[in-house]
């Protein structure tokens, strides 16, 4: 009877090279980690007043700004409104997060615990409990009424724990974490910003930067072993993803919260173009990784494009 044939030594080679390069780097993360953690119960002063005249997000920045809708509401309430998007903005935080933590609990599940990769992956786990629950009290700091995600962003991330597709969540974790780390590095350079949300900011950046750093080359390794037919699903999947990630940074509450109608204000933020200028900065890093990769090519440029994150 013929045995199996065993794999050759330059494949078994390319194998090993592959794993050390990834225990390496998680080793790194792993170092990283210890050394640049932080507990936003005790990093942050929740206490501290909350000035109702201080922008969370520069104007320039919002979804309405420079459109009749924005002109309409008092320097107060255009305050109080980029407060209500950040809020807004923590909550797809923390939708996501979920999703990202039962993605890579799964993919812990099927590994091996003593690899330091695996270990990564339960740090950043351990990460994204924290970040949820720092976004959950900015939430509740500024009253802010829900943290609750739309129906249809609810109904994505139940359809993403039904499919369990470990390639789409590092992805996805590749999209949402360069996005919100491109918004939120500006919030912190911007000194006239809420002392509040430049601290959420702050930590989220400096620990998003390790997940970023694991989610990229598994990513690759993944997408490399992928075949022509499933590479034209997980493409245009993957634009599905991105579009309602960034809908969900401005729920329609935030509107309503303005005193506005939720659906006119969408319509008129759909066609402004400083909120389309600032989508398309936000998405350039993940958009130009995607694209060198071939993930984004001409059949879904159109989708992205759509989108407002490709010019």
């Amino acid at each position: 009877m013929p045995q199996p044939t065993a794999p050759t030594t330059a494949a078994a080679d390319r194998l090993a090279d592959r794993l050390a390069d990834r225990e390496q780097n998680a080793t790194r993360l792993l170092r990283a980690s210890a050394k640049h953690s932080y507990d936003p119960l005790t990093e942050i002063d929740w206490d501290a007043p909350v000035d109702p005249d201080q922008f969370a997000i520069a104007p320039h920045r919002l979804s309405l700004y420079g459109t009749p809708l924005w002109e309409r509401l008092t320097p107060r309430q255009q305050a109080r409104f980029s407060v209500h998007q950040f809020a807004s903005t923590t909550s797809a935080g923390i939708w996501f997060e979920l999703v990202l933590m039962e993605g890579l609990i799964r993919h812990v599940y099927a590994g091996d615990l003593t690899t330091r990769h695996a270990q990564y992956a339960l740090t950043e786990v351990a990460d994204e409990c924290r970040h949820s629950t720092m976004f959950a009290r900015y939430i509740s700091a500024t009253g802010y009424p829900s943290a609750r995600p739309t129906r249809r962003a609810d109904r994505l991330g139940k359809l993403h724990f039904l499919v369990n597709d470990t390639t789409m969540t590092f992805a996805g974790a590749i999209f949402v974490e360069e996005f919100t780390d491109a918004m939120q590095r500006e919030m912190i350079r911007d000194e006239s910003l809420q002392p509040l949300a430049r601290s959420v900011a702050r930590i989220h950046v400096i620990e998003e930067a390790r997940h970023i750093g694991y989610a990229k080359p598994e990513f690759e390794r993944r997408w490399a072993a992928m075949g022509a037919p499933r590479r034209a699903l997980f493409r245009r999947a993957l634009a599905v993803l991105a579009n309602q990630a960034v809908l969900e940074i401005v729920h329609p509450r935030v509107y309503a919260l303005a005193g506005l109608d939720p659906r006119e204000a969408q319509r008129v933020a759909a066609a402004n173009p400083h909120w389309r200028e600032a989508r398309v900065d936000w998405a350039r890093k993940a958009v130009e990784f995607f694209t060198e990769l071939g993930v984004i090519d001409h059949t879904v440029e159109r989708m992205w494009r759509r989108a407002c994150l490709l010019r």
